[in-house]
């Protein structure tokens, strides 16, 4: 959580105010009629025994920290210290000042306030640690929680991604399977379509974001392959604002998107049925697709199967721009149409 430059700047404003600190305790002696140079040696002996308790109670907290149940031993460490510090100081000042009856008196007198003072500079020590201890970790449980965040939506992105591939496959395959005895030139075509269409899902599968040139080129593939299928049954136009070649969206967002047009709108009809995907941008921060398939009311179900439907598209969408009204669905007459709203400059 912190730098070595912040704590390099924390350890001399530490320094700096310490320094400070001790000439003010050594005017407050001199104000009190005690010798300069006995000032000084007073200070040095009331605060070195202090940065010997910050030690201690540096590596204390370095290796311990206590809950709330267990604050109570923490205090009790810090008055014990306090106790031994000022015996210390008290006889260690007695010995040199043995002679100076005066100061010895002053000492006396003074015992219980140097008591007081090393019980209190240990509390305001002991809580900045552990305050600083706890800043710490709760700077790394946050960061480790928002790393295993991170990793989590990147897993499901790539579930989720790898969902359109088997489904996607399965249909190709047993469209193959079925040309390859009647018409082989045809079945031969979609391998062929089939392969270009994997290489450059392949190649840009651990993409997050691309061009709209390059998703657009990869759609066109798609619905090659779509139309040896379904031959002269499907149709397909692409209307897209030249501006917007250049825009981002996420990887193999379209494909499954026209999926869902092409089974809802060819499976339960058996005439010619064109996918309009119109693409513009009305904005500059939202790139919009709108795909829509004619449908027949009367005759429109649902179709069982393994499809990579909307919701799908709506989570991807939510993990990447953490907004839930980016896919609208619209029915106008016997027309079915879904947008989708690409935000732009967005970090993922």
């Amino acid at each position: 959580m912190f730098s070595t430059l912040s704590k390099k700047r924390l350890l001399l404003n530490l320094v700096t105010f310490g320094l400070v600190w001790n000439f003010l305790y050594v005017y407050v002696l001199v104000d009190f009629n005690i010798a300069l140079s006995i000032a000084f040696v007073d200070s040095l002996f009331t605060h070195l025994p202090f940065v010997f308790t910050a030690f201690l109670v540096f590596i204390t907290l370095k290796y311990y920290q206590p809950s709330k149940e267990n604050f109570f031993y923490l205090r009790v460490w810090v008055l014990l210290l306090a106790i031994g510090n000022t015996i210390v100081i008290v006889n260690g000042l007695g010995f040199i000042y043995a002679s100076n009856s005066e100061y010895l008196a002053f000492i006396e007198k003074s015992l219980v306030l140097r008591f007081c003072y090393q019980l209190l500079l240990g509390a305001i020590i002991t809580l900045l640690l552990w305050l600083l201890n706890y800043l710490q970790d709760h700077g790394f449980t946050k960061d480790r929680a928002q790393e295993s965040e991170r990793i989590a939506k990147e897993a499901e992105l790539y579930y989720l991604r790898q969902q359109l591939q088997p489904h996607f496959l399965f249909n190709s395959l047993n469209s193959i399977s079925a040309l390859a005895g009647s018409k082989p030139e045809q079945a031969r075509k979609m391998i062929e379509q089939l392969s270009e269409f994997l290489r450059h899902t392949l190649r840009k599968d651990e993409q997050q974001l691309i061009s709209l040139s390059d998703e657009l080129h990869q759609l066109n593939l798609y619905l090659e392959i779509e139309k040896v299928r379904f031959g002269s049954r499907l149709k397909s136009s692409i209307i897209c604002d030249p501006n917007c070649q250049n825009l981002l969206l996420p990887v193999l967002i379209l494909q499954p998107l026209v999926e869902n047009a092409i089974k809802f709108g060819l499976y339960d009809t058996l005439g010619e049925v064109e996918i309009s995907i119109e693409v513009k941008a009305p904005s500059k921060h939202i790139l919009q697709v709108n795909i829509s398939n004619p449908f027949d009311p009367a005759s429109a179900i649902k179709t069982r199967g393994t499809g990579f439907g909307l919701d799908s598209i709506k989570r991807r969408l939510y993990l990447l721009f953490a907004n839930n009204n980016l896919v609208r669905t619209e029915i106008h007459e016997n027309i079915f149409t879904v947008s989708v709203s690409i935000p732009q400059n967005e970090k993922l």
